[in-house]
Parts: C-alpha cells; sequence; structure tokens
C-alpha cells in the first residue's frame, strides 16, 4: 500500500490527481499539502477523503512530521507558482515557492529515505514543457533531450527546481522522476487560465483579450490523460528519468479561443435555460460569442509555440491520451456549465481579493 504527499494536491492538477489515484488505488494514504493560496481551494478535494494539511512546503519540520506519521514512501510534487503573467509582474513568489520550496522538499526526502529508512520510494516532480523554451513553426517538438531555455520567471523557476531534483538523483541517489507537461485544461482549473477565463467572461458578456495576433500555438493537454501519464511514471518509470506528456492537440490560441466562441453559441441555442442563467452572454440574445474577441498587445517575452514529443513515455510505459481536443473541450465546458458553484465561489472571494490587492480593482473586475 502506498503512502502518498500530494503537495499542491488543493489546486488544479493536484486535484484531478489526487481523485484519479483514489478511484485506482482506494487502500492509499493520501496526504494532500497546500498553503491554499489564491489558487488552493480546499473544496475542490470534497468526497476524496485524502487528509488536507494547510501548510507549505518550505517547512521543513512540518514536512518531516507528516512524512514521519504517514510513513509515506511516494511524494508527487505539483505545488507551484504557475501563472506567467504574474511571474513577469512580481517573480520573488516563483523563486521561493518553486525553488526554494523543492529544495526544502528534496532535502526532508533526502534525509528520511536515504539517511533514515532506506525505503524504498519515489519523489516525482511535476514540470512545464515551457522549461525547453519556445519552438519556431518548423522545428522539431520538445523532446526529452532538448535543451533548457526558459523564457519567463516562471519557466526559469521551473527549470531550477528540475534540475535540482536531478542533481539529488544523480549525487544523492533518490529515487526520483520529472514530467514535462504541456497545457493543461479541464475541471476545478482555476479562472486565470484561457479557457475557464475566457469561458466565463463569454458567459458574462466580457471582453476575450487576445495576445498579441492570437497565434501563439501550444499542445492540449485534458488534465485526466495528464494524471494518466502521472501514475504510469510512478509505477512504472525508470529512476532518475524525465518524461514528457503531451495530448496531441497542437493548436494556435486563436482555434481554441473559435471554439469556445462557437461551443458556447451552441450551448446556449441547445437549452434556453442557460439563457437565463447568463443573460449577458451575447448568445442570449442570439448574437455571437465570438464578437467579444479583442486583440490587446502581447505580453513580454511571450513563446511563440509549445509542441511535445511524447514517444518516450508512449513506447516505454504506453501512455496514449484518451481523449483528443474536441471530445476533452466537451467534456470540459460541461463541466463549468454543472458547477457554476465552485467557479462563482472563487470569483466572488479569493480571487477578486487577491486581484484587488496586487493589481488593483479595475484588473479584478475584466
Amino acid at each position: 500500500m502506498k503512502s502518498l504527499l500530494v503537495t499542491g494536491g488543493a489546486g488544479f492538477i493536484g486535484t484531478n490527481f489526487v481523485r484519479f489515484w483514489r478511484d485506482r488505488h482506494p487502500e492509499s494514504t493520501i496526504i494532500v499539502l497546500d498553503l491554499l493560496t489564491y489558487a488552493g481551494n480546499a473544496a475542490s478535494l470534497d468526497g476524496t477523503d485524502a487528509e488536507l494539511v494547510v501548510g507549505d512546503i518550505a517547512d521543513e519540520a512540518l514536512v518531516e512530521r507528516l512524512m514521519t506519521e504517514n510513513r509515506v514512501d511516494t511524494i508527487v510534487h505539483f505545488a507551484a507558482e504557475s501563472h506567467v503573467d504574474r511571474s513577469i509582474l512580481g517573480p520573488d513568489t516563483f523563486i521561493q515557492t518553486n525553488v526554494v520550496g523543492t529544495h526544502a522538499l528534496l532535502k526532508v526526502a533526502r534525509k528520511l529515505w536515504l539517511a533514515g529508512s532506506g525505503q524504498p520510494h519515489r519523489f516525482h516532480h511535476v514540470s512545464t514543457d515551457e522549461v525547453y523554451g519556445t519552438l519556431a513553426p518548423d522545428d522539431p517538438a520538445f523532446s526529452e533531450t532538448t535543451a533548457y531555455a526558459p523564457n519567463s520567471p516562471y519557466s526559469a523557476s521551473k527549470a531550477a527546481s528540475d534540475h535540482l531534483v536531478r542533481a539529488y538523483h544523480h549525487t544523492y541517489g533518490l529515487d526520483t522522476t520529472i514530467s514535462n507537461c504541456s497545457n493543461n485544461y479541464g475541471p476545478f482549473q482555476f479562472p486565470e487560465k484561457l479557457i475557464p477565463l475566457f469561458l466565463i467572461n463569454a458567459l458574462h458578456g466580457r471582453p476575450l483579450p487576445i495576445y498579441g495576433d492570437g497565434m501563439q500555438v501550444r499542445d492540449w493537454l485534458h488534465v485526466a490523460d495528464h494524471c494518466l501519464g502521472i501514475s504510469l511514471v510512478l509505477e512504472q518509470g525508470r529512476s532518475g528519468e524525465v518524461y514528457n506528456i503531451g495530448g496531441g492537440a497542437e493548436l494556435p490560441n486563436l482555434a481554441v479561443i473559435d471554439t469556445l466562441c462557437a461551443a458556447v453559441d451552441a450551448a446556449v441555442a441547445a437549452d434556453p435555460a442557460l439563457a437565463g442563467r447568463f443573460p449577458d452572454t451575447p448568445a442570449a440574445r442570439g448574437e455571437p460569442t465570438a464578437s467579444l474577441k479583442s486583440f490587446v498587445t502581447d505580453r513580454p517575452g511571450h513563446d511563440r509555440r509549445y509542441a511535445i514529443d511524447c514517444r518516450k513515455i508512449e513506447d516505454e510505459l504506453g501512455y496514449r491520451p484518451a481523449r483528443d481536443f474536441t471530445t476533452g473541450f466537451a467534456q470540459t465546458l460541461q463541466w463549468y456549465l454543472q458547477n457554476e458553484s465552485w467557479w462563482k465561489a472563487i470569483l466572488d472571494g479569493s480571487y477578486r481579493q487577491w486581484m484587488e490587492a496586487n493589481y488593483g480593482a479595475r484588473t479584478a473586475a475584466l
């Protein structure tokens, strides 16, 4: 029976992983350590029976106590500051959480697992394709041997944490694995990221601000497929290895936004009750949601294209994404329409307060 410490388990991907793992491993102990900053949400773990401990991954005494008391043999490390725009405005928090926090976890894991019990263990670090930088239109997709070239404070902090995990394996013998994923989407995603932000804006008749020309290309990965990939790495991945996890859906942002607009139009047309729930959406008046699109100045250092080469995890571990983007997006849209209370509580509460405190009331109202 595994005993897991899931850091950042009340965040978007962490919450989905806890649910994914619990469904498949009901016998496991799951301890979630999350600081519950603005993007963490305890309600997202409702019904999972995971134990939520509110605390900082950089608190080594707390981490050591949790690991010792629960005989933790597996760390799945999601906890991170992850929004590029916020890293440009305030990089210090990214360095503290993503670099200092990761190092604290590694130190405790080394102490307990190598100098202490010597028990079989696994430290899995969840990273991002953004550490590889950007691709030209005809460049080959990122592989596990692509040189790191981070272009934002966020991606630089994740690159640093990746290198620390690698170093603890090669220097001390810690059993580690790393996965670098592409753009995730799906249930429980905090509404600062493109799909939930634009969906909620569309339902409320608010602008859909598109950076630059909107032709930045991303590989879109449904979070459940990401969780599948992580579980395969945990159970079958080779110690010290890196595995790239992608969704096989390389699309420009503008195509994703057009898909979203068309889907909202179709949903309102098929269910007139939605017009009553969201009277400000253009579709409620028979107008196209695409009328909300607006183009704004591109953000600094905006990477043009990401693409993931998944052949290693496919060949070694049998990974295949279960959803194409059309299917995954349709499921995501339905989840947000059916779980208005979840995202409405966020918009009415912690997120609005955080935005107002950091960026002013005008930004919080967008």
